[in-house]
């Protein structure tokens, strides 16, 4: 193990990349853990209020976040020095999003279903943190052409585009590193309720809005019920009402 963490980790630079990531989980879990405890009521664990004022852990985020990224660009160049300011970004990142619905919609939805926008959030900085951490990189790949790299760039970047407007996120997300992942989620047809879908056949085309419902129900909704499962299992249940229907922004 020390080996292979000389080997893959230090030696190529990744060490900062590595603290960020385990800042990342162990700060997320750590949170959900504390906000978990604070709504059962246990011990002494309580919100922050100044007054009448709730301070929201984002704002903490916020600063951590500031903190970490001011560190990182007046570094000496230290990789223990850089690593130790990637880490403190790294809480500071679980902290702010773990609070992303609330940015979102500008209001406090943490254990309403929008609420769950702020685990997936996480997950997918999670994933992609992953991702960079084992080499890969994003709008990358050989194919083995003599295709001009720009213009494989822009092509990859469109179906990136064409893939997260037919509403496959985790997909148009990883594509970014394995490119032929966007070349099939391009192609599919649209997730119903997706930007793509709305603009082209919501209307005009009852017969693929037909089809895109009977795969969401056959193929995706097994899916996010074991994703919603996993996700309460470690975060706790968004099971309040919505405030948010019927609620008019200005």
């Amino acid at each position: 193990m020390q080996n292979w963490f000389q080997q893959s980790i230090i030696s190529t630079g990744r060490l900062p990349l590595f603290c960020y990531f385990v800042m990342l989980i162990v700060a997320f879990i750590a949170t959900r853990i504390n906000v978990r405890l604070i709504r059962a009521k246990i011990g002494w664990f309580r919100n922050v209020n100044v007054g009448e004022m709730h301070i929201h852990h984002v704002v903490f985020g916020v600063v951590l976040m500031l903190i970490g990224g001011v560190a990182l660009i007046v570094s000496p160049g230290s990789q223990i020095g850089t690593a130790a300011a990637a880490a403190v970004f790294g809480v500071g990142s679980a902290l702010v999003l773990d609070e992303f619905a609330l940015i979102l919609h500008l209001h406090d939805v943490y254990w309403e279903e929008e609420g769950r926008t702020s685990v997936d959030a996480v997950f997918i900085a999670v994933a992609v943190t992953g991702l960079l951490l084992i080499g890969l990189r994003p709008l990358t790949w050989n194919y083995g052409t003599p295709v001009n790299p720009a213009a494989l760039i822009v092509a990859n970047l469109a179906l990136a585009v064409v893939t997260l407007l037919k509403g496959k996120i985790w997909t148009g997300m990883a594509g970014l590193f394995v490119p032929p992942m966007l070349l099939v989620g391009a192609i599919r047809l649209a997730r119903p309720g997706s930007p793509w879908a709305h603009w082209f056949f919501a209307k005009g085309s009852p017969r693929k809005v037909a089809r895109a419902v009977r795969r969401e129900e056959r193929l995706r909704r097994p899916v996010i019920k074991a994703k919603i499962a996993f996700q309460e299992f470690l975060s706790g249940r968004h099971d309040l009402p919505s405030t948010r229907r019927g609620r008019r922004h200005t």
